[in-house]
Parts: C-alpha cells; structure tokens; sequence
C-alpha cells in the first residue's frame, strides 16, 4: 500500500506496475500541519514548523494516559505515556498553570497529525489484508521524527502486523516517476539505473546561498540488469549481511573504520597520477567529502536509505571517481599480477604432486591463502605494505582445523566423486588471489570435464580484478597451463562481466547476458569478504554453494565468534538440505 502525504493523504492499494486503485484517503495531512502551525506559531515556512517541533515537547501540551490515570492503565494495555487527548492540556483548569511554549504546541500538532494518518493508514492496510505500509509525499521530508510517529502508529495500531516503510525524496515521487516513465520511450529495455551515492542528496543538502536543495543522481548502465536467476526467492533477497542503521555497534564501527582508512585511499589515488598537478587536490576534495558523509552518517544513519558496508564502499569508489580518480589501484595490479604469474608454473607442480584428495584441499587452502591479499582490509594493508607478505605465509596464517564455518570435507567428498557440470565462480582480487588461488582451482575442475565462467567486475574496485582485466590474465596463464589454454580455444572456460562496480555482489544486479548463463549452472561459488560475508552470507540457492572467504577484519571475525584470518568455508549442497 502507498501513501501519499501532501496537503491531504491519497491511499493506494498497488498490485503491480499496472493494477493500482485509489482506496481511501484524509483530508488530514501536510496543508493542515502547516496551516494550524501558522496559527499556533510564528512560524510562517514549512521547514520553521518541522524545525520547531523537534525542539519541543509534546507533553506539556497533550495529555497522557498518566495525567488521567496516574500510570499505566494495564486493564486495556496502555502505557502511562501513550497520547489520550491532542492539546489536552491546554483547556483551562481551574489552578493551573500554563508552561507550554510554541515549540511545544508546534510538536503536539505534528504527533497528533502523524498518529491520525497511521490509524488511518493501518485500518486501510488491516481491511485490504496487506502487510507492507509505503509512505511518500513532501510531508515527511526524512525527518525522524515524523516517520518514527508514523511507524509508531502503525505497529501499535496493527499490532506489530502491519510495517512501515519510508522512501527517500519521498516528496518527489511523482518528478521521478515521470523520469522514468519517460524514459521508456528512449529503448529503456536496453540499460538501468543506478543510484549515484556521491552525487545523491540528503535531507540536510544545502547549497552555499542557504536554500536547502534535494538531488537525486542516477548513473545509466548500459546495459539491462536481472535478478541471478540461481537465487531460491528473489522477492526476499537481500544482499547486506548487517543493516547498519539498526545495529548501533556495527554502525558505529565501520564508520569509524571508514573514516580511519580514508588516508590510504587517499595516498593510491595521488600515486595513481604521478604526472598530474591536480591530483593532490583533488584527492583532498575527495577526502572532505567522504569524511563529511561519515559525519553526517554519524547522527543521521538513514540519511542516504539502509546503511550497509556495501553502501558505503560503494560511495568511496563514486566519490573517487567524482574526482575523477577511476582506478587508483591500477598500478599496484599490474605490478601483483606480473609477481604472481611467475608463480604460477611452481604453484601448479606442486599441487600435481598430491593424490586426488589432498590436493582438492590443498587447492581450497591457496585460494584462502590468496585471498588474504585485499588492500580493502586495513590490517592486511599493513602486513602488505612491508613487501615481505608473500603467498607462502599467508598459506601459513590459515589457522588449523576445525574453522569458523568448516564444510572442507563435505566439498572434498563431492569433488572427488562427482564433479560439477557448469560452474560459476565470482572472484575478488587481482594478483596472487585470482592467479595461485582461483586459477589452480579452475584448472582442476576443467580437468575433471566442467564448464567455468570466471565472473568478475565490470568497473575498478579497490584491488578487484575487472572483467577486461581478467581477459588478459587469463590470455597470460594460457600460455603457461596447457588445461587453461584448451579450456579457452574449447569455449570451456570463459570470463564474464557481473555489472558490479564495487568490492560487494548484488544478486538482484547482474548483466541479462551472465543471468542467461547462470541457467544452467549446478555450483556457485562466492570468494571473499565483500561476496560471501558482507554480502550473501545467508543468501540460498537452488543450486549447490560453496562460499570461500579468510576473515580480515579483527572486530568482525570476533563477532563472529572467531579471530584475525577465521575460515568461512561454506558448502551447501541442496540435495543435503532435503
């Protein structure tokens, strides 16, 4: 259900893109706020009354449950401070003192607006038998207040049945929705849309002159994206493993994270431009920006919608390109993919010299050992920068057996006596992390007769290898592997681009083209923190997963009930899971 707050409220009951009908509505909405607000108050601008209201309080104006009752009234389950008359306490009383203020009537006006709207939002929702409650309508104007009345009302009226859900530019709905419709005429089947994080607005934007401006930014993609047609349900899928804005702990840590590491995303981006003037600026720029953000994250988690560690990686990487830093890292993947390809040929011997069943898990072990080398994980970074880290002591840090999340067995068991038939793999790093982990692990299976697609991003990230990027390697490892060479001339092993332009994986965004594909895959498997931990760690599938990450971030493997460098080595099977 929608529900449009303007001057009045307008409810629809919304089935799909083309069944929707007008089902009720209130004279009661932001033109009465705004009017009654004018009278009560001196203030004359929409903004003045909602800025009024925050400052004042509601219970010297509106009487409570208590003031009728002393306390609670538990007979019909009403707390002491639950609203039983609007302006209630503003009726003369015989030797009573009036100590209300404008701010104070201006806060009573709002709540019993805003709860009126709930009631009437929820006994449409609970009368049509629909569970979700969308608000829109410039009466919200993203502030915590109003929507936290509204939610308020709705869980209390429905009890708990019924949930609120608040849209950003609520009060542009309709300029945005005509954007897209017209869009529809220029072949919009043949690209999507994007939102922009750097170049999106808040609730706070404000230009220099003072005039507070709402900017919604939109990057095209050219190309049409699709939902991973392996997901169980993709109705309820959701990528981020942590909503941010309602676990305090974890917010309060990645932001601060984020902020802490900003430096080294810095320095990469100025080094990445070594004949540039302008880059130190503008790398400056780049970094006031992104530590205003945090700032205003900080008070307001929801100024930008969920907060994730997805988001928030995705904005450092539109930020930087904002400045017009594309691929800071670009340079330092060269340089590891060079190191790491004259590794390979000793890689590959070494692991031909096992038996069947140990080097299925000495396999598993490098790809965990590689992806150790992330340049998004500050604690890595730092044993990296001493150019002393190399593969053989990352295979060294893997703690023993048994792992945080340890399924190595049951993969073993399956690979050595059935192997896959087509198999998906979404890689992570450049540099030793795709060539001595993921590489050796696609050669074996091409070797027991599977089909692989290499997936890997479309746009730089961080250290991520990019699908252009991947091309090349694997031209390079060709002519080092006989099996890779022959999986490329045969059309067995091939590389495609995901649509994803940050460190994380969206299953709900991928290129048609890779969904198509997926069709027919019996194994997908998710390597790394940003694919199998921050993002798609429950996700479930209607084929068998193998989800393969080393746990760089000592606060999050702690959390997770492990330590720096815990194993997350899930395998699920979906015959086992009958």
């Amino acid at each position: 259900m929608l529900v449009n707050i303007g001057s009045g409220v307008s409810i629809l009951k919304v089935e799909s893109d083309n069944c929707y009908e007008r089902i009720g509505g209130t004279a009661t909405g932001g033109g009465t706020f705004w009017g009654l607000g004018t009278l009560l108050t001196k203030a004359k601008s929409f903004d003045e009354l909602l800025d009024l209201a925050e400052k004042g309080d509601h219970r010297k104006a509106d009487m409570l449950v208590k003031d009728i009752y002393g306390g609670d009234y538990e007979t019909l389950g009403m707390h002491s401070d639950l609203i039983a008359s609007s302006f209630g306490k503003i009726c003369p009383r015989q030797n009573a003192e009036s100590d209300y203020n404008e701010a104070d009537l201006a806060r009573s006006l709002l709540f019993a607006i805003s709860n009126d709207i709930g009631q009437i939002a929820c006994l449409y929702a609970m009368m049509h038998n629909l569970k979700k409650v969308y608000f829109g309508g410039y009466f919200l104007r993203n502030r915590s207040l109003s929507m936290h009345t509204i939610s308020f009302s709705i869980k209390y009226w429905s009890r708990g049945t019924v949930q609120s859900l608040f849209l950003r530019h609520e009060g542009y709905l309709g300029a945005i929705g005509a954007f897209l419709k017209g869009t529809e005429e220029c072949d919009s089947d043949k690209f999507s849309w994007l939102e922009n994080y750097a170049g999106s607005g808040s609730n706070r934007t404000q230009l220099t002159f003072g005039k507070r401006v709402d900017q919604l930014e939109l990057d095209r993609w050219e190309s049409p994206l699709t939902f991973c047609p392996l997901l169980k349900d993709p109705s309820s899928y959701i990528p981020d493993t942590v909503d941010l804005n309602s676990d305090k702990e974890a917010r309060e840590y990645w932001l601060n994270c984020f902020e802490e590491s900003i430096e080294n995303y810095v320095n990469y981006a100025i080094a990445s431009q070594p004949t540039s003037d302008t880059a130190e600026k503008r790398a400056t720029m780049f970094k006031e920006k992104f530590i205003t953000r945090v700032q205003l994250l900080k008070i307001t988690p929801f100024a930008y919608g969920n907060l994730t560690v997805r988001g928030l990686l995705d904005t450092i990487n539109q930020c930087l390109k904002e400045f017009d830093f594309p691929d800071p890292y670009l340079t330092q993947k060269r340089t590891e993919n060079e190191y790491a390809l004259t590794c390979l040929q000793e890689r590959l011997e070494e692991l031909d010299s096992l038996d069947l069943k140990e080097r299925q898990k000495e396999i598993i072990m490098g790809v965990l050992a590689g992806n150790t080398f992330d340049w998004g994980a500050k604690e890595t970074v730092a044993l990296m920068k001493t150019g002393e880290f190399d593969f053989k002591q990352a295979r060294s840090r893997i703690p023993a057996r048994p792992w945080l999340i340890d399924c190595l067995d049951s993969w073993v068991k399956k690979i050595c006596n059935e192997p896959y038939k087509k198999i998906a793999i979404f890689i992570d790093n450049s540099g030793i992390d795709v060539v001595l982990g993921i590489l050796p692990l696609a050669r074996e299976m091409l070797r027991q007769g599977s089909r692989l697609i290499l997936c890997a991003n479309s746009a730089p990230a961080l250290n991520d290898v990019t699908h252009s990027e991947l091309v090349v390697l694997l031209r390079q490892a060709a002519a080092i592997c006989p099996i890779i060479s022959k999986g490329l001339d045969e059309g067995s092993l091939k590389s495609m681009e995901t649509a994803q332009g940050g460190p994380c994986l969206d299953l709900s965004r991928l290129e048609r083209e890779l969904a198509n594909e997926l069709t027919t895959v019996d194994l997908i498997l998710l390597e790394g923190m940003g694919r199998a931990v921050h993002t798609n760690i429950d996700a479930e599938f209607v084929c068998d997963c193998f989800k393969l990450a080393i746990i760089k971030n000592r606060w999050l493997a702690k959390r997770l009930g492990g330590d720096m460098f815990s194993v997350v080595c899930k395998y699920e099977s979906v015959n086992e899971s009958k």
